[in-house]
């Protein structure tokens, strides 16, 4: 019986402590970017966002127009 208390897990709420302890301690290590990296960054994401917007519209358009056009030639 005194083998199987050993080997027991601690209980959740210590468990949790020790990954929030873990957690808190690697994000004391990251490298913060600099606010004019971040801002660069987003700018390059809106940037191809809006390009891919773009292209995915006109693709639709396209083909929306080519389904109409099959549809006028069927009636």
């Amino acid at each position: 019986m005194a083998q199987k208390d050993s080997t027991k897990k601690p209980n959740i709420f210590v468990r949790m402590g020790r990954k929030l302890k873990e957690t808190f301690s690697e994000l004391k290590r990251v490298t913060w970017p600099t606010f004019p990296k971040v801002v660069k960054a987003t700018c390059v994401v809106l940037v191809v966002v809006v390009i891919f917007t773009v292209v995915v519209t006109g693709i639709n358009y396209g083909l929306q127009a080519l389904l109409n056009l099959l549809t006028e030639i069927g009636q």
